[in-house]
C-alpha cells in the first residue's frame, strides 16, 4: 500500500484530522463513490442512482383520454351553441371512450360525459319497447344500449381533456440524475418510463467490533465493574440511518490477537471498519497497534471535546480479482482501499466522533452530501466555560420563552448518554474560544424539527419525579407540548423566570422568617422586578433521609450525621432541599462542619439516592419517591411544600393550557400518588397571584 510520513499520534485540529484522512483514504482508492449495483425498483428506495436515468418510452405512450365522454375532432362541434346544439354521429363523428383509453385514429378532444345528450333512433326505440322500456332516450351511465348520435351544446378546443403522449415524459427524456437519493414519487416516475430496476450505488458494508473485558450484553445482569455494551447498538443505528449495511460482531474481550483475527476478516467484505473502545491512553492500546499492522494509522487524537482519542486510519485489501499491473502487462492482484476507525468507548464521544468524521464519509460513497441540519439562534441561560485549544460540541436543551429561543446545556460529561437524549441541539464552541457569556446569543446546530422546539414547555428549578411524570402524561395526549426541565435549584429556577428564561419554576423555598414556602423569595426575586406570577399548588411531600438498604448504621435523625462513621451527600447551594436542611440545622444547633460530606453535592434527588445505593456514602437527605425507585431505605423527617411557579403571561398562554389540565385530571394524581411520600391536596389549586 502507499505509505506516507505525515502520521498523527497526538490532538490535531478537527480540519486537518479531515484533510489528513481524506488523503490518505484517496491514496488507497477510498474515496470516490462505490461501485455500482441493479436493483428492483421495490428495493429502490432511499438508493442513489450511479448513473443518470433516460426514458424508455414516453409517458404516457399514447394519446390518452383524461375524462369519461366522447372522443371528438374539434374542428367538427365548430358552431355549437345552446340555442344551436350540434349533433355528432356515433362512430363517424364521436366515440365513447373510458378514462385512460386510447384516442381513436383522427380524434383529438374529448367531451366529458356529462355535457352530452345522448340521441336513440327508431332502431334503439323498438328494442327499448321490447326491453319493456318506455323511454330508452333518457337514460344514465352507462348510455343507453343503441345510441345514434350525441347533441353537444358548445364547441370544443382542440386537446381539451385529452393526456397527449410525452405529456409527462417524452422518450430519451432525463427523468433522474447521477447522485439522485431515490424517493417514493421518483419509483413511480422510473416504472412509468419503462424502467424495472435502476442503477444504484452499492450500499456502504460497515463492521462494527465491541472490545473490552468489562463489557456485558444488553439485558445480562450486571455486576460491580461490568458496563452494559450498547455502543454498537448506536453506531449501528447511526450507520443504517446514512444508508449502510451493517455488521455487529459479538463484544471481543482484551485479547490482542483475537481482536486482530476479527478486524482482518471484517476487512475482507467491508468498506468501513469501526473498533470501538481500546483508543484511550488509560489502557492498552491494541487498537492503533493492530491498526498499524494491518494498515496505516493517520491520525491518532482529534481536538475536540467530547471524542479527542479517536484514531483514523486505513488499509489495502487484496481482492479476488486480477488486474493490470502499471508496469506492463503481468497480472497482479487488485486491491481495494479499506477505511479504519478507533471510535472512543465513552457514549457520547462515539456518537460525536461518528457524527464529526465518519458519517460525511459514508454519505461521500453514496455520491452525496450529509443531510443539512438546520440551525437557529438562541439565548445562553448560563455561563459556558470552554477548554481552550478543543473544538467542543456542547449539547443543549432549546425552547421558546417570552418570543425568543433559549438554549441551556445540558449537564453530563462523555459517559452520560441521557445527555443526547435529552438534546434539542448541539452548540460548537469553535477551538480556542473560551466560552460564552449567559445571555449571549449563540448558533446552535438542531437535532429536533423546528416546531417541536416551539411547542415545548421550558421547566427549571427544583428537581421533583413528579415532573417526569407530567411530561410522559403529556407525551400521551395527542397535540399536546412537550416538557423538558432542567434541575439548577429552586433559586436557580426563581433566576430563570426573572431573566425570562422558562416557563415555569419548581420550587420549595422555606421561608426560615414566616415558616411559609416560596412567597418570601417569589417577592424579593420577581414581584420587585415586575413580574406578576401565579404560584400553583402542586404537591406535598416527604424529605427524609436515605439510607442504605437494613439502615446498617441505624440512622434516625440529623444528629447521626455528625457521627464520625457517617458519610453524607448534601444536595447543591440554592437547592430548596439544602434550604431545608440547612434551616433544620440551625434549629438543632447543628454546625455544617460537623458533617462529613456536607459540601458533596449532587443535583436531584434520584443523584443522591444513586449515591447512597452504591454505597459511597451512607446518607442524604431527599424525597421518599427517590428512595424507592432506588430501592433504599427511608427515614422519614419533614413535610415541605413544592408548588410551581408561572408568569402570568405564561400561565394565561395557549402552550401551558394542556399541562394545566393535566395537572387537574384525577388521573394524574393517582400517578403521583402512586409513587408514594406525595399528598395532592392542593395540586392544580391557585394560592396565591403575585
Amino acid at each position: 500500500m502507499t505509505h506516507s510520513s505525515n502520521i498523527y499520534l497526538h490532538d490535531i485540529a478537527l480540519d486537518e484530522a479531515r484533510s489528513a484522512w481524506a488523503g490518505a483514504l484517496l491514496d488507497v482508492g477510498a474515496w470516490a463513490s462505490l461501485l455500482s449495483e441493479t436493483v428492483p425498483l421495490d428495493r429502490a428506495r432511499g438508493r442513489v442512482t450511479a448513473a443518470p436515468v433516460w426514458a424508455r418510452i414516453s409517458a404516457p405512450h399514447y394519446h390518452a383520454s383524461a375524462m369519461d365522454g366522447y372522443a371528438v375532432r374539434s374542428e367538427d362541434t365548430t358552431g355549437a351553441t345552446e340555442t344551436q346544439p350540434k349533433q355528432l354521429a356515433i362512430g363517424a363523428q364521436a366515440v365513447y371512450v373510458d378514462t385512460g383509453d386510447p384516442l381513436p385514429v383522427g380524434m383529438n378532444a374529448v367531451v366529458m360525459i356529462e355535457q352530452v345528450q345522448e340521441i336513440a333512433d327508431q332502431t334503439t326505440e323498438d328494442r327499448g319497447r321490447e326491453t319493456g322500456n318506455e323511454n330508452p332516450s333518457v337514460v344514465s351511465r352507462p348510455p343507453s344500449l343503441y345510441p345514434s348520435s350525441i347533441e353537444i351544446l358548445q364547441s370544443v378546443p382542440p386537446w381539451q381533456h385529452v393526456r397527449a403522449m410525452g405529456e409527462d415524459m417524452v422518450a430519451s427524456e432525463l427523468v433522474l440524475p447521477v447522485n439522485h437519493r431515490i424517493r417514493p414519487q421518483d419509483i413511480g416516475a422510473l416504472a412509468g418510463c419503462g424502467h424495472s430496476t435502476v442503477s444504484v450505488y452499492r450500499r456502504p458494508r460497515v463492521a462494527i467490533i465491541p472490545t473490552g473485558s468489562e463489557l456485558v450484553p444488553p439485558g445480562h445482569p450486571a455486576k460491580a465493574g461490568e458496563i452494559i455494551e450498547y455502543n454498537s447498538l448506536v453506531l449501528g443505528a447511526l450507520a443504517e440511518e446514512a444508508g449502510c449495511d451493517v455488521t455487529r460482531y459479538p463484544i471481543h474481550k482484551d485479547d490482542y490477537d483475537a481482536i486482530k483475527q476479527t478486524v482482518q476478516l471484517a476487512m475482507r467484505d467491508h468498506d468501513l471498519v469501526m473498533i470501538n473502545a481500546g483508543s484511550s491512553a488509560g489502557k492498552e492500546d491494541f487498537t492503533s497497534r493492530i491498526m498499524a499492522e494491518l494498515g496505516r494509522v493517520v491520525v491518532h487524537g482529534v481536538a475536540i471535546r467530547p471524542g479527542h482519542p479517536i484514531i483514523l486510519g486505513v488499509a489495502d485489501v487484496e481482492t479476488r480479482g486480477m488486474r493490470v499491473s502499471t508496469m506492463g502487462s503481468m497480472r497482479v492482484p487488485a486491491m481495494r482501499g479499506v477505511a479504519l476507525v478507533g471510535i472512543p468507548g465513552y457514549p457520547v464521544s462515539a456518537a460525536v466522533t461518528f457524527d464529526l468524521l465518519v458519517r460525511p464519509l459514508l454519505y461521500r460513497w453514496q455520491g452525496q452530501l450529509p443531510p443539512e441540519r438546520h440551525t437557529l439562534e438562541a439565548a445562553l441561560t448560563r455561563k459556558l466555560v470552554s477548554s481552550m485549544g478543543d473544538d467542543e460540541f456542547v449539547r443543549v436543551m432549546l425552547g421558546q420563552v417570552g418570543g425568543h429561543i433559549v438554549a441551556t446545556p445540558l449537564a453530563g460529561g462523555a459517559g452520560v448518554i441521557t445527555s443526547l437524549v435529552k438534546a434539542d441541539g448541539v452548540l460548537h464552541v469553535p477551538r480556542y474560544k473560551e466560552g460564552h457569556h449567559a445571555g449571549e446569543r449563540v448558533t446552535v446546530e438542531l437535532m429536533r424539527e423546528r416546531r417541536q422546539i416551539d411547542h415545548t414547555i421550558v421547566v427549571i428549578g427544583s428537581h421533583d419525579m413528579t415532573l417526569d411524570v407530567l411530561g410522559n402524561a403529556l407525551s400521551s395526549t395527542l397535540y399536546a407540548p412537550r416538557l423538558v426541565s432542567s434541575h439548577v435549584g429552586s433559586l436557580g429556577g426563581l433566576m430563570a423566570l426573572q431573566r425570562g428564561e422558562a416557563h415555569v419554576a419548581g420550587s420549595h423555598l422555606l421561608d426560615e422568617g414566616t415558616g411559609d414556602y416560596n412567597v418570601g423569595y417569589i417577592n424579593e426575586l420577581l414581584s420587585a422586578h415586575g413580574i406578576r406570577v401565579v404560584l400553583l399548588g402542586f404537591v406535598k411531600r416527604m424529605q427524609g433521609l436515605m439510607v442504605r438498604r437494613g439502615n446498617p448504621k441505624s440512622i434516625q435523625s440529623l444528629a447521626d450525621l455528625t457521627r464520625a462513621d457517617v458519610t453524607f451527600i448534601n444536595r447543591q447551594r440554592g437547592a430548596g432541599t439544602r434550604v431545608l436542611l440547612d434551616f433544620q440545622l440551625k434549629q438543632s444547633g447543628i454546625a455544617a462542619r460537623q458533617i462529613r460530606g456536607y459540601e458533596r453535592q449532587e443535583y436531584t434527588h434520584l443523584s443522591v439516592a444513586a449515591a447512597v445505593a452504591s454505597g459511597s456514602v451512607d446518607c442524604g437527605l431527599g424525597i421518599l419517591a427517590a428512595a424507592r425507585a432506588l430501592n433504599v431505605d427511608f427515614v422519614p423527617l419533614f413535610n415541605e411544600r413544592y408548588d410551581l411557579v408561572i408568569p402570568v403571561e405564561h400561565y394565561e398562554s395557549e402552550l401551558l393550557q394542556p399541562m394545566l389540565a393535566v395537572i387537574r385530571d384525577p388521573a394524574f394524581a393517582q400517578q403521583v400518588l402512586a409513587l408514594g411520600g406525595y399528598e395532592i391536596d392542593q395540586m392544580g389549586v391557585v394560592l396565591a397571584q403575585m
